[in-house]
């Protein structure tokens, strides 16, 4: 049984659905990586799955979400509360705005050890300093007593993740903890995040804009567009013949080396807002195959052993 299994799941805020009928499975020791441009729903599902939809509108219509064989939809609040932080741990988007300028650095790290496992401070500060110093911290002990303000980005999204470790969990989203760094601290980034899987067997469920990233730490990738599973496929495959003309247009915005100057082509237009979704396939508006049936008909979902793809014209490349 997978660590992490979300089946057929739609999401209500208000009057609108951002999600329909997401899917994906999530082993121990395995990177998925959920990726789609923003407004895709690749944080909701996030949201969705840590339980923090907003208390006022926010609701699951339809699907589960299962983790370690317990379905989250059905878990009240307090027990979903010791869940959190303990077993399911969020790295955040912006790590400039996830910590508390208020606070020294090591209050902050040590509260989910003192909170789930019920650590004493000094028990709990042993803890956190050996952690940083895992995580390539230097002088972990200064910066245990230091102030957010006094650390770089790349430091800040180092602590991130050391606060997500603190309670040993067996899942972690991360959610674009590379976007706000610059390229050489982004690779450090990812490089660590890949040495937490193979070194503790946890799962990381990896949010991203960035097809190179991907390629970098996934074993697997969905990728969503407009709230809807476009494909999903073990990120080799996804690389190496993609079904979807969507997947097909994001790996086509990766800069290649050597490419000819002015070759490289962005995707046109925007994801659509959720109340103003199209009918039938959500990308229809800027796909360079569709066929009017895209525009009317919701596409199936083709499925074979470890692959889904949602598309009426699979692996048909655009006429040039």
């Amino acid at each position: 049984m997978a660590l992490l299994s979300v089946h057929n799941l739609s999401v209500a805020i208000g009057s609108v659905s951002p999600l329909d009928g997401i899917g994906f499975t999530l082993e121990k020791g395995e990177v998925l990586g959920l990726v789609g441009e923003s407004g895709s729903g690749k944080s909701l599902t996030a949201t969705t799955v840590m339980g923090l939809l907003p208390r006022l509108g926010g609701r699951v219509t339809q699907g589960a979400i299962h983790f370690d064989g317990h379905d989250l939809t059905q878990l009240p609040e307090r027990a979903y509360r010791r869940l959190r932080g303990r077993r399911i741990a969020l790295i955040s988007q912006n790590p400039m705005t996830s910590l508390d300028p208020i606070l020294p650095i090591g209050p902050q790290v040590e509260q989910p050890a003192r909170l789930h496992l019920g650590l004493s401070e000094s028990a709990a500060r042993d803890r956190a300093i050996g952690l940083m110093e895992q995580l390539r911290i230097p002088e972990a002990a200064t910066v245990y007593r230091q102030y957010p303000h006094q650390l770089s980005g790349g430091m800040k999204q180092r602590i991130v993740i050391a606060m997500a470790l603190m309670a040993d969990p067996d899942l972690i989203i991360a959610d674009e903890p590379t976007t706000a760094l610059d390229v050489t601290i982004q690779a450090q980034i990812v490089q660590i995040l890949a040495d937490l899987v193979a070194d503790r067997g946890l799962a990381l469920l990896l949010i991203t804009h960035d097809m190179g990233v991907v390629a970098q730490i996934c074993d697997r990738v969905t990728v969503l567009y407009a709230g809807r599973v476009a494909e999903s496929a073990p990120v080799r495959a996804i690389f190496a013949a993609p079904q979807h003309p969507y997947t097909r247009a994001l790996i086509g915005c990766i800069p290649q080396e050597n490419q000819p100057r002015g070759s490289l082509r962005g995707i046109p237009g925007t994801v659509p807002g959720v109340k103003d979704y199209p009918s039938g396939c959500r990308f229809h508006p800027r796909c360079a195959i569709a066929g009017p049936i895209c525009q009317t008909e919701v596409p199936p979902r083709l499925l074979s052993e470890r692959a889904e793809i949602a598309c009426w014209k699979p692996g048909e490349m655009p006429h040039v």
